[in-house]
């Protein structure tokens, strides 16, 4: 049965977007409503959608959690035999998507990705609370399980296993770094006359350009 939505809108209203106002840098820029959303008390500002491809160009999408940024880009970590790690060693291009709803405020990067070393995902994973350490061990990540049940069994036996000591990490748990090559900034305007401002890498700068709605 179908269901008409054509009616499900709203109406966006807030500051507009001007180029004078931005920082050069898309980095710092990002920084800026980053914190904006955080002080906002949003829930999980930090959320984003990784869009990745496999190698006959398949897309897949997800959404994950950003765990620091910098001017070398946007890190993540996952188990790298999951089918976004396999997407992401044979086509290692992704986009991410950040939406901060009551700001209607909206970020898109797109870029190269490249697996960070065993020590920097080792130096997180020992950040992590156990709990989340045990989960990472549990099964392999998208693989098939015959029931929840096995699941929560699968972490008492890991729980039991290192009792009193600390949870190791999966040898293909990795942080894997998005390097930007653009990244565009939408604000939300009234009649959908949205801000729309991306900033393209060109020889190691970054030029900036307003987009059509």
């Amino acid at each position: 049965m179908g269901q008409d939505l054509s009616n499900m809108r709203v109406e966006y209203t807030f500051t507009p977007l001007h180029e004078a106002d931005l920082d050069p840098d898309p980095v710092r820029q990002f920084e800026r409503w980053f914190q904006a959303a955080v002080e906002a008390g949003l829930d999980l500002p930090n959320a984003m959608v990784l869009a990745t491809a496999d190698a006959g160009g398949r897309p897949a999408a997800r959404y994950v959690l950003l765990k620091e940024f910098d001017s070398d880009g946007f890190v993540f970590y996952t188990h790298a035999d999951s089918p976004k790690g396999q997407q992401l060693r044979d086509n290692p291009r992704a986009a991410l998507v950040f939406y901060w709803h009551p700001m209607h405020r909206q970020v898109r990067i797109e870029g190269t990705v490249e697996m960070l070393d065993a020590d920097r995902a080792e130096a997180y994973f020992r950040t992590r609370p156990r709990g989340s350490q045990v989960s990472a061990r549990v099964a392999p990540q998208s693989s098939r399980l015959d029931s929840r049940e096995h699941l929560q069994q699968r972490a008492v036996e890991v729980e039991s296993e290192f009792s009193g000591a600390p949870v190791p990490r999966p040898g293909n748990w990795h942080g894997f770094r998005v390097r930007p090559e653009v990244i565009e900034f939408w604000q939300g305007q009234e009649n959908r006359l949205h801000d729309r401002i991306v900033y393209r890498r060109r020889e190691g700068a970054w030029d900036l350009a307003r987009l059509a709605p």
